[in-house]
């Protein structure tokens, strides 16, 4: 397992749980924009969480995942729901708020992230040789959060799917 973060607290993080379960992992340090440290074909498995909201353009991204993983190679990727910060809770719903080509969120610990066109994550993937094989919706309209507060994450998830995870192979 080899992950890569630009983080050293993610990846010392995922060195500690590696450690604790027993499982040998490659941690380094690099932007998932720039994998030139791999060789083409280099893995058959590429797995990427929701980082995909901390870059600008999603194909940046793909070019790279298609360069390192072998031709039928599986890449899973999560993305945030695209509206999700475009909405506020006015006491009975949450209703949209921002256009949604506004597409830079700012968050109050100063973090920035982006959200992608549902063309440009879909389209990007089939450009760059990608078959999309599945696409999974996180059911947050299950789960059940009496306490949570309405307008904050939890509530909104409730309201509001969260993000969906792509499952695609290189052809």
């Amino acid at each position: 397992v080899t992950v890569v973060d630009l983080t050293e607290g993610q990846l010392d993080g995922d060195r500690k749980a590696a450690e604790h379960y027993g499982y040998e992992v490659t941690a380094l340090k690099g932007d998932m924009r720039d994998l030139s440290c791999f060789h083409d074909g280099a893995f058959d498995l590429v797995y990427q969480g929701t980082s995909m909201g901390y870059i600008p353009d999603v194909r940046q991204v793909y070019a790279e995942v298609a360069r390192v993983l072998r031709t039928g190679g599986v890449y899973r990727v999560d993305f945030y729901q695209p509206g999700v910060f475009s909405t506020q809770w006015n006491g009975e719903a949450y209703c949209i708020t921002r256009p949604y080509s506004e597409n830079i969120h700012r968050r109050e610990d100063g973090a920035i992230e982006f959200r992608h066109y549902l063309s440009d994550i879909f389209n990007g993937l089939l450009d760059m040789g990608f078959s999309i094989e599945r696409v999974h919706e996180e059911p947050h309209y299950q789960r059940q959060a009496p306490q949570a507060q309405p307008g904050g994450w939890t509530h909104q998830q409730i309201y509001v799917s969260g993000g969906f995870a792509i499952v695609a192979k290189k052809g």
